[in-house]
């Protein structure tokens, strides 16, 4: 028998939110997502909530509200702040996928559930996980992507077709947890995911000076046959506390998705007209550009126009990738129960790693932003 899962792609990430609203204006206005459908009152119905389906590139994002007391999603959000409730994973084949994760001691919250779509059918389960509330959905389709019944898809308007900023797909997923030892161990021993990259970080590995200082611990999973890549960071002693991932994890109220990480085709070009569009970033410090040419990194782009739009830079020889991070939903809607969770854009130019050269820029400027925040 195959015991792979026979995960084909991610399908899509739910987002529970309280002000669907607000979310759709962001994402849609400022970020340059297309909505392809919203929730119908059979939607409604059997969930408990309003929704949008919001697309860029290859990405697919699911805001829902909550228009009931007892619904999953509120449910979700009196445990946690605005976030990823859930992660869902296209599969070759639901009851295959079904049987092997009970295998191996996955703990299913929903039997196999299908539903009909106007172009075809789909069928799906539910699997708890470690990241607190948030499950792990799997699901077959014969028809249109990420659609759920009750979402009513509105008809594509001509030569709307995409993200106008170049957005691609889902480079990976980042979650925060406290300690990462049972996370790992479910990710290898129930998803059947492998070991891609790991690396620890600590402030006074550079800045012996620093008092306590802070730090992490982080190790990339991945699915081979996929190529989803999962990154699980945990804070790092001594100062445990002063580490931004303790701190994501008690602004989330426990173990959470940080960050997703959005490719792009054209980073540059996406951040300016971001930027010129009010979109916020979080800052990196001049310096790190004044150390750029000592690393040895072969890129095309001058580094004056990556100072201006302060993208990062990381990799070896002239493989390198090109990364900036987006300010958190809790900072950009001015409201701590809108999360703690942000955006990563990303331009891959032959380096496959996660910037291992960027994590004490990243680190530091998520600490200067929680310090500007409290």
């Amino acid at each position: 028998m195959d015991n792979r899962i026979g995960i084909r792609r991610i399908d899509s990430l739910h987002f529970f939110v309280r002000d669907l609203e607000r979310s759709r204006a962001h994402y849609v206005k400022q970020l340059g997502f297309v909505e392809r459908a919203v929730s119908g009152p059979e939607f409604s119905y059997a969930h408990g909530a309003q929704a949008a389906l919001l697309e860029a590139g290859d990405v697919c994002f699911l805001f829902m509200a909550p228009i009931s007391e007892d619904c999953e999603c509120a449910t979700w959000l009196g445990m946690h702040p605005e976030g990823v409730g859930r992660v869902v994973f296209e599969v070759d084949n639901v009851e295959h996928a079904y049987h092997v994760l009970r295998a191996r001691g996955a703990t299913p919250t929903s039997a196999i559930e299908q539903g009909e779509l106007l172009d075809g059918r789909v069928r799906w389960f539910d699997i708890a996980t470690p990241l607190g509330a948030t499950t792990f959905r799997f699901v077959q389709r014969r028809g249109m992507r990420a659609m759920f019944p009750g979402l009513l898809r509105h008809e594509r308007r001509r030569g709307v077709h995409g993200n106008r900023f170049g957005v691609l797909g889902i480079d990976h997923l980042t979650s925060n947890f406290l300690t990462l030892g049972p996370a790992i161990a479910w990710l290898e021993q129930v998803l059947g995911f492998e070991r891609y990259w790991d690396i620890a970080f600590h402030t006074q590995d550079v800045r012996k000076e620093v008092d306590g200082g802070s730090g992490l611990r982080s190790i990339v999973m991945w699915d081979p046959h996929s190529g989803i890549k999962l990154a699980n960071n945990e804070p790092a002693a001594p100062a445990f506390e002063s580490s931004q991932i303790y701190r994501f994890c008690v602004d989330h109220r426990g173990a959470g998705v940080q960050h997703v990480a959005l490719a792009v085709e054209d980073i540059l070009g996406c951040v300016r007209t971001l930027r010129e569009r009010g979109v916020g970033f979080m800052p990196t410090p001049d310096a790190y550009y004044d150390q750029l040419p000592a690393r040895g990194i072969a890129i095309e782009e001058s580094i004056e126009k990556l100072r201006r739009l302060q993208v990062l830079v990381d990799g070896e020889g002239d493989q390198y990738l090109l990364q900036i991070f987006l300010r958190d939903a809790a900072s950009t809607f001015d409201d701590p129960e809108a999360g703690p969770m942000f955006l990563e854009l990303i331009q891959r130019k032959g380096d496959h790693g996660f910037g291992a050269g960027n994590f004490r820029a990243l680190f530091e400027s998520i600490e200067r932003e929680q310090t500007r925040a409290a």
